[in-house]
């Protein structure tokens, strides 16, 4: 009797059941009895069995969680009219910005509905370009992807790695570009690389194959840079580096684009990374440490006349851009060519015989072109409040190409002049969708410790501030990823239908610089939440929207910000959409990559009141019976970034001690992964649901005239 009445006390206490709808019957998930200790506290995992991904038990639990989620959309009335939507302005031609090597020019294209897009290669830009590669002829649903590719400096031949259904294990394959065959060369178990070309063959990192059953869920240890000659096998393949006292960093090489100089870094946990290089123009060199501050962020960018440039935030949170004599490489006499500015720079590109600057204000983006000893010369006109990114071109040529795109308008490639300074759009996409119609506001608001946060809020022209309007709120804050203005044709469905759509700048991010990141990090991580808080409250108390008409989203990282922000505050609002998330904080370093995570969030081996602070708010470990707003989780059965045990844990907890009506459902992809190379039919689908459980739940009826 006692277990019937707890949960109904302490559903009214927190707030009164609101949803008339019936209470869900869910799949039964067994409890087992697990307990870790950690600094004389223990804690319960009673779902600790569905970390195991291979075993019959789990796939019995994902099949039933499956069909419930799938019966439960079904009855959604609309659902095959937001498909059709979608569909149709996903439907467009998209064409990427082109890059040069050698004497060739190389883009992507989609034509529209394609899974995954497709490589195109051209002699020059007045000629037609043809097919180098189409991923997709490697797998009849589209879950094979194209992780990443690397031309050869005299455009012979593409390096070319596949992942299969999402994974992040890639295989690497060599073309021919003259003929468009493949090599015999075939390379596996290549991960959190890039391919750097050197001579007749190239570097790259990889770890050793994993054992049988423990590839998607294992710790990723004692990552290797490894040298291989064209036309050789992999077991053939020259030992680079290897740091057998870290087995849990990352090791990556690329080499200058004169081909003088190896540049090797060693990445820790979650930012930052120490830095070395190698003279390949001498046999016997060795490499030679630039610096060990393996916290802060290090990154050549290129070397000119002996000088190797090199963008740091070392001494400046924003960043900076210094150069470093290869004779006396210490930090000590490093010149800066850019000090740090009020503005964060961004990043840094050579091209034109300039240096190209991109700056972040306030999340968006500007442009600035430099003479090689750092002076100004010219802004780059950009077309509004938006991002400018994959500026590409020669270090000696005066054409290069860059792309800009808003939260309304999608990518538009642009040709830049260095003799003129001009741009001109090279090619603009037509959509089936109005960007005229609709707004884009930045807003500050204050934070509970007071600090200042932007937002960008996107919605209808002419919205009344009533507080009726159905809102989405989408944040992210960790590792110095910044949320600046992106296109994406899954949110116009949403927009079109009179919702709102907003993007937080929370802490954590880079917005602001590293300082901004370290404000959300560790034991600072509150300051994440709290700001998603303060931004929800802000949309409320300004009339935007109301608690029953707001929704709350995130992936990986950001799925962590929805598990805790609605533990905290689930009175804020109407749904949450949970992608991919990071649930388990007790436990996430134990899996694939998440070691590397632990820069941001610490660990629960750290110390006792490191483990205090991650249990605090760990969404596994917090879950009340409260009435949460309508959850719905997302993940896939090939997601080795953040397992899918994370997510199957939270929900189970969630099922199990919450007694009020709203759903807590989860939706589990098959042959897919954390999010990249997803094919575009997968995506539909997926956003079809999304969208779906949120204008069901908010009992909102979409228009589609």
């Amino acid at each position: 009797m006692k277990h019937l009445i707890l949960p109904i006390v302490a559903c009214f206490i927190a707030g009164a059941c609101s949803n008339p709808k019936e209470k869900m019957n869910y799949p039964l998930s067994k409890k087992v009895d697990t307990v870790d200790v950690y600094f004389g506290t223990e804690v319960q995992d009673p779902y600790r069995w569905l970390e195991d991904d291979n075993s019959e038990e789990t796939k019995n639990w994902v099949i039933s969680q499956n069909k419930l989620t799938d019966s439960y959309l079904k009855q959604i009335p609309y659902r095959e009219k937001i498909n059709k939507r979608l569909t149709e302005v996903w439907n467009y031609p998209k064409v990427g910005v082109p890059f040069k090597k050698g004497e060739m020019y190389f883009h992507y294209r989609n034509n529209g509905l394609q899974n995954q897009y497709v490589l195109y290669v051209q002699k020059s830009l007045d000629d037609e370009a043809t097919i180098l590669l189409d991923p997709n002829t490697l797998s009849d649903d589209g879950t094979v992807a194209l992780a990443g590719i690397t031309v050869s400096e005299d455009s012979k031949y593409l390096a070319y790695r596949i992942a299969r259904s999402g994974s992040d294990w890639n295989e690497l394959y060599i073309r021919d570009i003259a003929t468009g065959n493949d090599l015999d060369d075939h390379l596996m178990w290549l991960k959190f690389t890039e391919v750097s070309w050197y001579k007749d063959g190239f570097f790259y990192s990889r770890y050793d194959a994993p054992e049988k059953g423990g590839e998607l869920s294992k710790s990723n240890e004692f990552h290797k840079v490894y040298y291989h000659k064209l036309g050789n096998t992999q077991e053939q393949d020259e030992l680079i580096y290897e740091n057998s006292k870290y087995p849990k960093r990352l090791y990556g090489v690329g080499v200058t684009e004169d081909e003088k100089y190896l540049i090797l870094s060693e990445m820790g946990a979650s930012h930052g990374n120490a830095l070395y290089f190698k003279d390949l123009s001498k046999k016997s060199s060795e490499f030679t440490l630039i610096t060990d501050e393996i916290e802060l962020d290090h990154s050549i960018i290129d070397d000119v006349d002996g000088k190797l440039l090199m963008y740091t935030n070392n001494g400046a949170p924003k960043y900076k851009l210094v150069e470093v004599d290869v004779n006396k490489p210490t930090k000590e006499h490093w010149n800066i060519l850019i000090p740090e500015k009020d503005n964060v720079l961004s990043g840094v590109k050579l091209a034109g015989g300039k240096i190209v600057a991109s700056y972040m204000k306030d999340a968006y983006s500007k442009i600035e072109i430099l003479n090689l000893d750092g002076t100004f010369k010219s802004d780059v006109e950009l077309p509004g409040i938006g991002t400018a990114g994959s500026f590409s071109g020669k270090k000696d040529e005066n054409i290069a190409f860059y792309s800009f795109e808003s939260f309304t308008t999608p990518d538009i490639a642009y040709k830049y002049d260095f003799t003129s300074g001009k741009s001109e759009i090279f090619y603009q996409p037509e959509i089936n969708f109005n960007p005229d119609n609709f707004v884009t506001e930045q807003k500050f608001y204050i934070s509970k410790d007071g600090t200042k946060i932007p937002m960008f809020i996107i919605h209808k022209k002419g919205i009344k501030l009533d507080g009726n309007n159905p809102c989405l709120l989408y944040g992210y804050g960790g590792f110095n990823v910044s949320l600046t203005p992106y296109f994406t044709p899954r949110r116009l469905v949403w927009l079109e239908n009179g919702g709102i759509y907003v993007v937080a700048n929370l802490r954590g991010g880079g917005e602001y610089g590293e300082d901004w990141h370290q404000a959300g990090t560790k034991m600072n991580k509150q300051n994440v939440f709290d700001d998603c808080i303060s931004a929800a409250e802000y949309l409320i108390e300004n009339k935007y929207t109301k608690p029953d008409k707001l929704a709350l989203k995130g992936g990986s990282n950001g799925g962590l910000l929805v598990g805790a922000v609605i533990n905290q505050r689930p009175d804020l609002f109407k749904v949450a959409i949970p992608e991919v998330g990071v649930m388990d904080m007790l436990r996430y370093h134990k899996f694939t990559i998440g070691w590397a995570w632990a820069g941001d969030y610490g660990t629960s081996a750290d110390n006792k009141d490191m483990f205090n602070y991650l249990l605090n708010y760990s969404p596994v470990h917090n879950i009340k019976d409260i009435n949460y707003p309508a959850i719905m989780v997302t993940t896939a059965d090939h997601d080795d970034r953040v397992v899918p045990a994370h997510s199957f844990k939270y929900i189970a907890t969630l099922q199990e001690k919450y007694s009020c009506n709203n759903p807590v459902l989860i939706r589990i992809e098959f042959k897919a992964g954390h999010g990249g190379g997803m094919p575009t039919s997968k995506q539909i689908e997926e956003y079809t649901d999304i969208w779906s459980f949120i204008f069901y739940n908010m009992e909102i009826l979409p228009d589609f005239n």
